[in-house]
C-alpha cells in the first residue's frame, strides 16, 4: 500500500547531510513493511536484521564499534553484500540490541556513506531506560497510522484524491455522497495497515474487528512487558478509560473518571508512558489565544485522544454496523469518534501544532486551537450536519481578527467568520 512517508524517506536518501534513521511511530502503524518496501524500491539490496529474533545479532555492538567488522558482520547475518549508497540497512527492533542506540553514534562517524535505517517497538520508551539515541548524529521521522487520503489510495479512489485536492467545492459536491460514505468506512476500519489491508481483500468487517481486537491485545501485552505489575495496571486503567473520557460532552481528561478519588501523582507516568509509546495524544487546554500558542499551555488541563479512529471504535466495542450507517444508534460517541478522525488527520501533517482552548468556568470551549504557518485558526467538529455553533460564535465575537473552521458533514461553505469543510477534506483544509 502506498504511504506519503515514502516521500520524506526518499528526501532523506538523497540528504547532503543525511545520518542514521530512526524510524518511530506506534507498534503495527506498518514501520517494518515500509522500511522494506523502500529498500526494494530505492537501492539494490537491502539488508535487513530483525534483532529480536536473530541470536546471533544479540552481541553485534558488545565487542565495540568497529565499523568495518560491524558492517561486515551485519552481511554475513542477512547474506547480503553491503555496498556504500547501493544497500539499505535495515535493523528492526533495534531496542532487543545493547548498545543498539549508541552505536548509530559510530555509524553517522565513522561510516557515513552506509545507508542504515532502524525502526523499533516502544522506541520512545527505550530511551527512556538508560540508553538514548545520539544527539545531532541520527534523523527521526515520526510514522502514523493511515490518514484518509492514504486510505483512499487504497480503495483505489485516486480520482477522488485528485478532486479533493483541487480543492473545487463545487466538482467535490458533486461527489460528496460517495466520500461521506467512504469516510464512514473509515472510520470503522481505521488507518492501521493490517486493518486496512484485511478490509479491501475480503470486506468482511468481522475479520477487520479481529484485526483491531488483536492489536489492542498487542498493546496491553506491552503494557505489562516494559513496567512493574502497578504501573502496568495504572497504564491500563487510563487507556481502558478514554472511550468514556470522550464521550463526555466536555472531553478534558478527569483524573476521577479513572479511578474515584484518583489525583494526578497516582497516574502522571502512566499516561506518559501512552505518550511515549505514540498510543495516545495528549492534546493540552490553551490559556489565551496569540502566537506562538505554546507561551499559553496549561498542563494540568488536556484531552487524551486513540493514535487512530479504528481501534477506538474496537476499545469502545462499538458494533460495526452502527459505525458504517448513517443513524441515531451510537449519538453518544459520534462525537468522540468524530474528534478523534480530526485529531488524527491533523496529527499526520507537518507544521501544525495542535491544542483546545476554553474558558476557566468552563462555560466556552473551542475543540481545537491550531497553530499554522504563522496564523491561529479556532477549530469545531461537527459530527453530522448540525451547524449551530454558540461556543464558537461567541469566541469569534471576541477574537475578530481570527477565522474559523467547522469541520462537519455538510458541504463546504465560506462565510465571513467562518469556513465549513467537510469532514473527508481535513487535510484539504490546510494545505498550502
Amino acid at each position: 500500500m502506498e504511504r506519503k512517508i515514502m516521500d520524506s524517506l526518499r528526501e532523506w536518501k538523497n540528504s547532503p547531510v543525511r545520518k542514521p534513521l530512526i524510524l518511530v511511530g506506534a507498534r503495527q502503524v506498518g514501520k517494518t513493511y515500509i522500511l522494506k518496501e523502500f529498500g526494494r524500491q530505492e537501492y539494490e539490496n537491502v539488508a535487513y536484521l530483525n534483532c529480536d529474533r536473530n541470536e546471533k545479532a544479540r552481541g553485534l555492538f558488545s565487542e565495540g564499534y568497529d565499523m568495518q567488522r560491524i558492517i561486515i558482520a551485519i552481511g554475513a547475518l542477512t547474506r547480503t553484500t553491503i555496498k556504500p549508497g547501493k544497500t539499505l540497512i535495515v535493523l528492526d527492533e533495534i531496542q532487543e540490541l545493547e548498545h543498539g542506540l549508541t552505536a548509530l553514534k559510530y555509524f553517522c562517524e565513522d561510516a557515513p556513506g552506509y545507508h542504515v535505517a532502524v525502526a523499533g517497538s516502544l522506541l520512545g520508551i527505550a530511551m527512556r531506560h538508560g540508553e538514548s539515541a545520539p544527539v545531532g548524529k541520527v534523523n527521526i521521522i515520526r510514522m502514523y497510522p493511515m490518514d484518509f487520503e492514504e486510505y483512499l489510495l487504497a480503495r483505489g479512489e485516486t480520482s477522488m484524491i485528485d478532486i479533493l485536492k483541487s480543492k473545487d467545492w463545487t466538482t467535490i459536491s458533486m461527489i460528496h455522497d460517495a466520500l461521506e460514505k467512504l469516510l464512514r468506512e473509515y472510520y470503522f476500519v481505521g488507518g492501521m495497515p493490517e486493518a486496512v489491508s484485511t478490509f479491501i481483500r475480503s470486506l468482511d468487517t468481522n475479520a477487520v474487528r479481529q484485526v483491531h481486537n488483536e492489536i489492542l491485545f498487542i498493546y496491553r501485552s506491552d503494557m505489562s512487558k516494559h513496567v512493574t505489575s502497578s504501573e502496568a495496571t495504572r497504564i491500563s486503567m487510563v487507556w481502558q478509560s478514554i472511550p468514556s473520557q470522550l464521550a463526555r460532552e466536555n472531553k478534558k481528561f478527569i483524573y476521577g473518571a479513572v479511578k474515584a478519588g484518583a489525583r494526578a501523582k497516582e497516574f502522571e507516568m502512566a499516561i506518559q508512558w501512552l505518550v511515549d509509546a505514540g498510543l495516545v495524544y495528549r492534546i493540552s487546554r490553551v490559556r489565551d489565544v496569540a502566537m506562538p500558542l505554546k507561551f499559553y499551555e496549561d498542563f494540568s488541563a488536556f484531552k487524551l485522544y486513540l493514535l487512530d479512529v479504528g481501534l477506538l471504535g474496537a476499545l469502545s466495542e462499538i458494533e460495526p454496523a452502527q459505525m458504517l450507517l448513517s443513524n441515531d444508534a451510537m449519538k453518544e460517541c459520534k462525537g468522540a469518534l468524530t474528534e478523534n478522525y480530526v485529531l488524527c488527520q491533523m496529527k499526520c501533517m507537518d507544521d501544525i501544532y495542535t491544542y483546545y482552548y476554553s474558558r476557566e468556568d468552563s462555560k466556552l470551549e473551542v475543540d481545537f486551537m491550531v497553530q499554522c504557518r504563522g496564523h491561529v485558526i479556532p477549530v469545531e467538529v461537527k459530527a453530522e450536519e448540525n451547524l449551530r455553533s454558540k461556543s464558537l460564535s461567541t469566541f469569534i465575537s471576541s477574537h475578530p481578527e481570527l477565522k474559523a473552521i467547522r469541520f462537519s458533514m455538510s458541504k463546504y461553505i465560506d462565510q465571513d467568520w467562518l469556513t465549513n469543510v467537510p469532514l473527508y477534506g481535513v487535510q484539504m483544509a490546510f494545505d498550502k
